[in-house]
């Protein structure tokens, strides 16, 4: 009979703290801060430069990337599938990733109100879907190219502030224009520019979202199989907590037989904490 009491009162206990530890998870998300200064690398994706042109091959990427600043450093594997029509004027791309692993400093994780450190389980990412339209192709001009980009909330880990559980989307319009065409060498020089509308949800009980302005400039110089391409993106959001992320990106691509090894890197500026080495395989076809 006493045993019986024993453990009927052990488990009220375990049944207490278990509750009250729930309690407190929830009660640290309202304080969550819905910005990418204060959640992880890829809560809140940088909007893409796509040269003003609709690709004409259908791609399937594979990509590892290691993302890291002095309070925090995290690996993930990214997937994307790019999927043209209509001869190349419109198209869309699904990219995912697949897991996440990271480890922060407690002094982050206390920066960002969060729970744990690092996850106890593999958490994986949100699902991207992105619409591309070509508007305009003009050797003389230029070229533009309208993009539809939708946010999933399927990431994991809230909790830690890696993802935000909830949608967010954007609009931009991707221009492009040679600035020199393609040598009998083999040589080519393209200028690129973007301008569009981000938005995303918060867990502001009075302004239900951020309204941010997107932005960017790069070039793309390409000599037969090689390919490199520096830009600068971000954008800015109007609530001034940390939504105003910034990015100088470079990306050295080498294709043989529509086979193509892509190395990236990319420096974070005001708002975008980290910086990001990847390596990464696609297939064309």
């Amino acid at each position: 009979m006493h045993l019986r009491k024993y453990l009927y009162s052990i488990g009220l206990c375990l049944l207490v703290a278990f509750a009250a530890k729930g309690d407190s998870w929830r009660d640290k998300t309202e304080l969550l801060i819905y910005s990418p200064r204060y959640f992880g690398p890829n809560a809140f994706p940088m909007p893409e430069m796509r040269s003003g042109k609709v690709a004409m091959r259908y791609e399937v990427e594979a990509r590892g990337e290691y993302h890291y600043y002095s309070g925090d450093k995290t690996t993930n594997g990214y997937v994307r599938a790019l999927l043209p029509f209509v001869k190349g004027r419109a198209g869309v791309e699904v990219s995912l990733r697949l897991f996440e692993e990271y480890k922060m400093t407690p002094e982050t994780r206390d920066e960002r109100y969060a729970v744990g450190t690092e996850s106890p389980i593999t958490c994986h990412g949100d699902v991207i879907i992105s619409s591309f339209f070509q508007v305009l192709k003009s050797e003389k001009w230029l070229d533009a190219m309208v993009t539809i980009n939708l946010k999933s909330a399927s990431g994991g880990r809230l909790c830690d502030a890696r993802y935000t559980d909830a949608a967010a989307y954007w609009f931009d319009i991707n221009l492009g224009r040679d600035l020199i065409r393609e040598t009998p060498q083999g040589f080519s020089l393209r200028a690129q520019a973007l301008f569009g509308f981000y938005c995303w949800m918060t867990n502001d009980l009075v302004h239900r979202q951020n309204d941010a302005t997107a932005y960017g400039a790069g070039l793309t110089a390409k000599y037969r199989p090689v390919t490199f391409s520096t830009e600068l993106i971000g954008f800015n959001g109007y609530k001034d907590n940390g939504d105003s992320p910034m990015q100088w990106r470079n990306n050295l691509r080498v294709e043989y037989k529509k086979n193509i090894l892509s190395l990236r890197y990319d420096k974070g500026f005001r708002d975008k904490l980290y910086d990001t080495l990847s390596v990464g395989y696609i297939r064309c076809f």
